[in-house]
């Protein structure tokens, strides 16, 4: 039995996201069909199509699948891995080729109901489990996989490589077909670690930015940091410290609408500690006269 390359056959990245593999889908499903197609072994093609999409459109189905790894090559010679339980619970029709699955599909997923065959006797299911996952806001953002280390009775661990979606947010559960006790589901809770720039508020990120005070007077345009790389922020004349300004689109690429990145400007005085600076200083004193706690004495 040979490997396949799901990614590979819709002509996808591994950390693709849904929107990109069901666009190539699409795309390719109009130029192998059966009906339409001229192109050679179309109805072949289709059918890996349609089976690559059956498998990474749902995260669950794709989280099994992505948990095999990624050394494997098309085409190589391929047995499940001992105890392998991507299946359990997977029972769905076929949405495309018409057709029964590659022997590769029913040594991952099972027979079900797919491509026709009838149901097949399944032992009894074990015990879900639950675990979680701590992860960077870098690994939300752009998706990654990460290798997780689970406690197993007697004292020993099993690693298990676990996709990480992107946009995935705090509290938000992946499930890990097959992978809790006796062949149960493990389902995996995430929470952010800490992270030495930004606070995380829902899908917002708020980033503390350290302004002189000519930049606040004066206005200026700085280089600020967001999860996407540096740009470039105008700084209005005549801002204050606490004044929030919002990069669009700039937090956590959640869906329908990612987040925001909202920049809270931090004043940075310079400290006195020559007698120039100290003069300089009684001059603003003197040449821009100011009562910052007039308001407090009405």
């Amino acid at each position: 039995m040979e490997y396949k390359d799901y990614y590979k056959t819709l002509g996808v990245a591994r950390d693709a996201s849904t929107e990109d593999i069901k666009r190539a889908y699409r795309k390719l499903a109009r130029k192998y069909h059966p009906d339409v197609s001229k192109e050679a072994n179309a109805e072949n093609r289709f059918k890996d199509v349609a089976e690559a999409y059956e498998v990474l459109k749902d995260a669950n189905k794709r989280a099994a699948y992505d948990q095999l790894g990624s050394n494997w090559q098309a085409g190589q010679g391929f047995s499940p891995p001992p105890g392998w339980r991507g299946g359990e619970g997977f029972e769905f029709r076929s949405s495309g080729g018409g057709a029964g699955f590659s022997d590769f599909f029913d040594s991952l997923f099972g027979r079900g109901f797919a491509g026709g065959h009838g149901p097949q006797h399944r032992p009894a299911r074990g015990e879900d489990q639950q675990a979680r996952v701590q992860i960077t806001l870098e690994d939300a953002f752009h998706g990654s996989s990460r290798a997780v280390n689970l406690s197993q009775p007697g004292g020993r661990s099993r690693a298990l490589e676990v996709r990480i979606p992107k946009g995935v947010r705090a509290g938000q559960r992946i499930r890990l077909a097959g992978q809790g006790s006796n062949g149960g589901d493990l389902y995996l809770e995430i929470e952010f670690a800490p992270h030495r720039l930004y606070r995380l508020e829902g899908a917002d990120l708020y980033l503390d930015l350290p302004i002189t005070p000519w930049e606040a007077a004066l206005g200026a345009t700085v280089k600020v940091p967001t999860l996407g790389g540096t740009v470039e922020l105008n700084i209005p004349a005549g801002s204050q410290s606490g004044d929030k300004l919002r990069l669009r689109g700039r937090g956590l690429p959640t869906t329908p609408t990612p987040g925001d990145q909202y920049v809270v400007l931090k004043m940075v005085t310079p400290p006195a500690l020559t007698d120039a600076a100290r003069e300089l200083y009684q001059r603003l004193a003197s040449e821009l006269p100011l009562d910052p706690r007039r308001a407090l004495f009405p």
